[in-house]
């Protein structure tokens, strides 16, 4: 069975992730690699790039044939699946995201594979190739099975970077290995291997630039909801040990008693703020379950359908002039 070509859109990436039943992460797209943007999303486990393919160009950096045994990294050899490739190249390199049964098992069946044999495992896999194609769209004339690009099609490749062990990793299932783009200090949620893949990102978008404006670059995040909702949990039992402090039966002071009720306000604004927070990423998941469901839904009935009526109306006919003339007049 064949895998679908998918959209490289956030909300897709966070369902396919959640279909694979992964839990706690999400996906956020970056419109600007400044330090600032990058910091607000905190922990980074990972960032995705997608360009445009040039076929024969050249790469001269290094490429890592016998990587760290941590690091997981496997070949590309299925069409269409790059950007669920370089979705799992981030997740199965990250101890702190709870991948689930299936990736668990994967990761560990191939733990000793060499990159070809990895993505074999990838291809076989059952599951990430169902949560993949639940994306397809709907094609009335041609299965993608059937589509080939030619040299004058646009073809575009995800590429991942990663930090493992102290190391930048840029992961390119397309290339014989990893190729290591320097070391950071910190853990993996610090700022500082953001730092390092700055640079290497924006050179390659300006390498690009002059012929090449279409990029794109996303973030495999901690889940915001439930980190926003740990943080409201924290400053309502701040909130109450404040409350409690001042409805105590032992007199406080009145200077104690003031600054006991400006870190009332304090924590009161922040609680006004953290579920506004909590307010806007459950919109934001509603908007993206909508889109989604437009998405996988097969409106092709519905338009032939449509047609159909319009012809037995005799409605379809004049139409169709008419937008040919309109066509013709605007040229």
């Amino acid at each position: 069975m064949s895998w679908c070509t998918i959209e490289s859109d956030p909300g897709v990436f966070t369902e396919l992730i959640q279909q694979m039943q992964v839990k706690g992460v999400q996906v956020e797209e970056l419109y600007s690699l400044d330090l600032d943007s990058l910091n607000s999303l905190r922990p980074v486990y990972g960032l995705i790039f997608l360009f445009k393919w040039r076929a024969g160009e050249k790469d001269d950096r290094l490429v890592i044939k016998d990587p760290n045994p941590n690091l997981f990294f496997a070949s590309q050899v299925i069409n269409n699946a790059c950007a669920t490739q370089a979705i799992l190249s981030i997740l199965m390199n990250t101890l702190d995201i709870d991948i689930g049964p299936e990736l668990t098992k994967l990761k560990e069946f191939t733990k000793n594979f060499p990159p070809e044999l990895k993505g074999l495992a990838i291809n076989n896999s059952e599951a990430i190739r169902t949560a993949h194609n639940s994306f397809a769209r709907p094609e009335p004339f041609i299965p993608d099975e059937q589509k080939t690009a030619t040299k004058d099609d646009d073809v575009y490749h995800f590429i991942s970077y990663i930090p493992v062990d102290g190391v930048l990793y840029e992961l390119d299932g397309l290339k014989e290995g990893p190729i290591s783009l320097g070391q950071y200090t910190g853990g993996q949620g610090d700022l500082d291997w953001l730092r390092v893949v700055q640079p290497v990102i924006q050179e390659r978008i300006e390498r690009y630039s002059k012929s090449e404006i279409r990029f794109n670059l996303l973030a495999i995040i901690k889940n915001r909801k439930e980190m926003y909702t740990a943080e409201l949990k924290e400053l309502q039992k701040k909130r109450e040990r404040i409350l409690t402090q001042l409805q105590s039966e032992r007199p406080v002071d009145k200077s104690s008693a003031e600054v006991l009720s400006m870190s009332l306000t304090e924590v009161n604004v922040g609680i006004e703020n953290v579920s506004e927070k909590i307010l806007m990423e459950e919109e934001k998941f509603k908007k993206w379950r909508t889109e989604n469901i437009r998405r996988k839904h097969n409106y092709i009935p519905f338009l032939f359908n449509f047609l159909k009526i319009l012809a037995e109306k005799k409605q379809l006919k004049p139409l169709i002039e008419k937008a040919r003339h309109k066509a013709s007049s605007s040229r």
